[in-house]
């Protein structure tokens, strides 16, 4: 038998993490940058060796695609994402694509033609560090948002997604294109754990219930400049003062709201960010999630009379960008992850997402799923971000055999989409 550390699986894990690589082991390779096209060039690489065949659409989703007896039977997607944050590691998104392509080799490897097409899909930014918010491929797949709409939005050096994905995909010309919103049977995502739940339960195995809701929200305080050594205290507008106000209003009110709310300020943009100036504008950004849609409704409902109340003397506008309600995932699927696990030998636990991701949107247009496996300490989007090979050769296997299960099935007797 294959040691983990030295499968398939993590070698190519080990390979991808070179592209962007960074200090401390973690990687830089952003949306629709040349680092995730040259992502996009091994895996395709990688896909090909087994006889898959490379797609995209217009939203810049890859996909990898072993025909099935029937090609106009929906097909199975299974993936994740091969963006990371500008500091992100080497599992975040990359162990859920090369994952699924690891079990969709070794279903090609049978030489059993599938009843339907089996896709390795890895979605366009899913993590918005360059363009926000992020989970703009599922969302275009999945029609949550108008594509035209996710084409106009900018990075911090002004370049719209438009822009940016129009050259990126002038890189892959023979791609032939699929459809959006496409008829999908069922999608299967792996993914690190990004929390501690498993590592602490001594538990490979996590069978992902459903994923907490999630608003962002974009302020931003407008007040004036003036020199920071001749304008009184009582004559400025300012914007930095008023920013600190409304932040510990908000951490106060809202922080404190729910023993399980997360409240997060985490960009903060100063104009024009001189030592000498009176700040004239402050943008920032509110990551706010929980589990209870209701409560994050009421969380979110306080967002704006908050910073009114603290902004003045400047004025405030608050933008809401994301509202993701909580949702839950295939129950059939679910319970198929833990028997595919225990006839495996592996211990699994059930337990809830307190991260996004694009299984979210999937949810909402097939029957859907997630396994999680451990990470150490539960850090994430960070370079000190690792999982043990053998905790994701357990995930893998787990996936490949509920893939298996869906491939050769000729109706899935799933539970379907809510609503």
């Amino acid at each position: 038998m294959v040691a983990p550390e030295s499968s398939r699986l993590w070698r190519r894990l080990m390979t991808l993490a070179e592209i962007g690589a960074i200090l401390g082991g973690g990687v830089d390779r952003q949306a629709l940058t040349e680092g995730e096209a040259s992502g996009w060039r091994l895996v395709i690489g990688w896909g090909s060796e087994a006889g898959l065949h490379p797609a995209t659409d217009a939203a810049g989703n890859l996909f990898l695609v072993l025909p099935g007896r029937d090609r106009a039977a929906a097909p199975v997607l299974l993936g994740s994402h091969l963006d990371t944050q500008p500091t992100g590691g080497r599992f975040d998104g990359a162990a859920g694509v090369l994952a699924a392509l690891d079990a969709v080799t070794d279903l090609a490897a049978s030489g059993r033609v599938p009843e339907r097409d089996c896709v390795v899909v890895a979605w366009m930014n899913e993590e918005g560090s360059r363009f926000a918010p992020g989970m703009m491929g599922s969302e275009a797949f999945c029609g949550v948002r108008d594509l035209a709409a996710i084409r106009a939005v900018r990075d911090a050096d002004g370049i719209t997604v438009g822009d940016a994905l129009d050259r990126f995909l002038a890189g892959f010309p023979d791609l032939p294109r699929r459809p959006l919103a496409a008829p999908v049977a069922a999608y299967l995502e792996l993914h690190i754990e990004q929390g501690p739940m498993l590592e602490a339960a001594g538990c490979p195995v996590g069978i992902v219930t459903g994923i907490q809701g999630k608003k962002t929200v974009s302020v931003c305080l407008s007040g004036a400049e003036g020199h920071a050594g001749t304008l009184a205290m009582p004559e400025r507008r300012d914007a930095v003062a008023a920013f600190a106000r409304c932040a510990v209003a908000l951490h106060a009110a809202i922080g404190g709201l729910d023993p399980a709310i997360k409240f997060t300020i985490g960009r903060v943009q100063v104009t024009p960010n001189a030592p000498s100036v009176i700040a004239r504008e402050v943008r920032f950004s509110i990551d706010l999630r929980h589990p209870d849609n209701a409560v994050l409704d009421a969380a979110g409902a306080r967002i704006a009379p908050l910073c009114a109340a603290e902004a003045a003397p400047c004025t405030v506008a608050v933008t809401p960008l994301v509202t993701a309600p909580s949702n839950a995932f295939d129950p059939v699927l679910r319970e198929r992850i833990g028997r595919a696990a225990a006839d495996l030998g592996f211990r699994a636990m059930p337990l809830l997402s307190a991260a996004g991701h694009d299984a979210r949107h999937l949810a909402g247009l097939c029957p859907s799923a997630m396994i999680f496996v451990p990470c150490r300490a539960g850090i994430s989007h960070a370079p000190a971000e690792w999982a043990e090979p053998a905790d994701l050769a357990a995930g893998t296997a787990v996936l490949a055999r509920l893939l298996h299960d869906l491939a050769f099935a000729t109706a899935l007797p799933l539970a379907g989409p809510p609503g």
